[in-house]
């Protein structure tokens, strides 16, 4: 039997390195204080340090919650020598904690010696979630533009039958002013067919060009200023920029994105102009690479990040679920298609809209590929 490489991490403990190194699951293991002893590298990146800045570190100061459990579960793992495992934790990891949704498990391992450490494993579950949770955005889109698609086929055709009629009626009227009610049914006619055509969003693939993704929110801004004539702000709300100007220009149709940005950042003015308590009014327009990054099941080596940050009421998470489908508003005097109509747009461009919201913070994150189009669309010069 071939003997296995081992590193001694004290003189009690011998770990098999070649395989702890290669585990993709962050393994730390902790002395009877609930001190480090050995982090895998798995662990290393989790917790954004090496193990020799860490080891002798108390787990209190690199993994806990706002409620003190896990720290519970440490010692009741240590005292009765049972394993433990929790499942989608809210805890903060590292020395500049930050909030992570993970699983982990705790096992408790005795030494030839009669002491006792405990074996921790992290097992970060927040790209799984947002993944799926992508994947559900893409897959209900996708599925409510077949069903739009199929309504405003139905309803198209006997409105354009509805419609001829009434002009064929309105030309035989013996009494030319009981034409007003044929012009009343031809308008009506128009506007259902119009609202029809709003909801299934632009119909024309993108024309996509080279364009600077700072110009697009410049022009956004200007539109939102020239309602109101207030140079820099719409009615009180204040628009703020956080660019990044290293961003290289990227393959969109500038039309279509001007328009699916000009639908967020209008809502997000709305919402806080209607909000009777809102004090200081601020929409942010921030832009970010993100690098390796997987919308659905695609990894895009570089995306651009476009966020819309405003300091409103919030978004239910009941709104949240259905905000994208066609006539769905959370205002009386919405349409309910200008979110529908942006997410189709991005998706057109192979990209995403997300949002995230709590009181006080609502966030619309639309991720855009990099990548050059490779023939899908339209590429102007």
């Amino acid at each position: 039997m071939k003997a296995v490489n081992t590193v001694r991490v004290s003189k009690n403990y011998e770990l098999p390195s070649r395989l702890m190194d290669h585990l993709t699951t962050a393994v730390m293991l902790l002395d009877d204080d609930l001190r480090v002893m050995y982090m895998n590298p798995a662990a290393e990146q989790l917790m954004a340090a090496s193990m020799s800045q860490l080891l002798g570190t108390s787990i209190q100061h690199l993994f806990h919650d706002n409620d003190q459990s896990t720290q519970a579960d440490l010692q009741s793992a240590l005292r009765d020598l049972h394993p433990f495992t929790k499942r989608e934790a809210q805890v903060f990891i590292g020395n500049n904690p930050q909030l992570v949704t993970m699983d982990y498990t705790i096992t408790p391992i005795t030494a030839s010696n009669q002491t006792h450490s405990l074996l921790l494993e992290l097992r970060p579950l927040d790209r799984l979630m947002r993944i799926s949770r992508e994947d559900n955005i893409l897959n209900a889109h996708q599925a409510t533009r077949a069903l739009v698609r199929g309504v405003a086929h139905e309803v198209k055709n006997p409105l354009g039958g509805i419609r001829g009629a009434a002009q064929l009626l309105a030309r035989e009227l013996p009494d030319g002013a009981m034409t007003e009610y044929t012009d009343i049914i031809i308008a009506e006619v128009d506007r259902l067919r119009n609202l029809v055509d709003q909801m299934l969003g632009p119909r024309k693939l993108p024309k996509l060009a080279l364009a600077n993704i700072h110009e697009v929110l410049e022009r956004v801004r200007s539109v939102l200023s020239a309602e109101t004539g207030e140079p820099g702000s719409t009615d009180s709300v204040q628009i703020h920029r956080d660019y990044d100007p290293s961003l290289p220009e990227l393959w969109v149709d500038k039309d279509q994105m001007i328009q699916a940005i000009l639908n967020i950042v209008r809502n997000a003015k709305q919402a806080l102009n209607e909000s009777e308590d809102q004090a200081n009014p601020i929409v942010v327009l921030r832009t970010r690479a993100l690098r390796q990054f997987t919308i659905g099941h695609v990894r895009h080596r570089l995306l651009v990040l476009v966020e819309i940050e405003d300091n409103g009421p919030g978004v239910s998470r009941e709104m949240q679920e259905t905000m994208f489908y066609p006539m769905v508003s959370g205002r009386a005097s919405g349409t309910g298609l200008g979110l529908s109509i942006s997410q189709s747009i991005i998706s057109q461009h192979h990209g995403l809209v997300e949002c995230d919201s709590r009181p006080g913070q609502t966030i619309f994150r639309l991720l855009l590929p990099l990548e050059q189009p490779e023939g899908q669309f339209n590429v102007g010069a």
